[in-house]
């Protein structure tokens, strides 16, 4: 089987709700873990500095675990978790695509693999909701959404 056959949407899919199905398993035994995943599509509130995720290289590793597991939610697209980062313990939410995900573990062992990318048209929420801001930030643009709800 070629490689470019598991990097369908078809394929995608499936891998997003096997991502879905364990962390929401293990969210909801109270199961501690850690994911693996490609820092170029994770978003953070506020946004990390740069001193900080340079030292990220191109997949991390998240340690869900305390704090940070009791503020970890998911949907079916994203991860989502509150985090400390560097010496200084910058507090950050983390939002994860599921396919940003490579490698769930569980300790030492990996529990779930994903070689698949996120799909590159997709919109995160993050860059959504910055969309609309910058949309709604020119007054011109409040007035034409105030006239096409009338």
């Amino acid at each position: 089987m070629p490689l470019s056959l598991l990097q369908t949407d078809t394929f995608r899919s499936l891998m997003r709700d096997h991502l879905f199905n364990t962390i929401a398993y293990l969210l909801e035994s109270g199961q501690e873990f850690a994911v693996a995943a490609e820092v170029e599509y994770l978003e953070s509130d506020p946004e990390l500095p740069r001193h900080i995720t340079r030292g990220f290289g191109e997949v991390a590793l998240f340690v869900l675990q305390g704090y940070t597991f009791e503020t970890a939610t998911l949907d079916e697209e994203h991860l989502y978790f509150e985090a400390g980062f560097g010496e200084e313990n910058i507090g950050a939410h983390v939002i994860l695509p599921l396919l940003s995900i490579k490698q769930i573990f569980i300790g030492e062992y990996p529990v779930a693999i994903n070689i698949v990318s996120p799909s590159p048209y997709a919109e995160s929420p993050v860059a959504a909701n910055r969309s609309m801001e910058a949309l709604l930030s020119n007054p011109e643009n409040q007035k034409l959404l105030k006239e096409s709800k009338k």
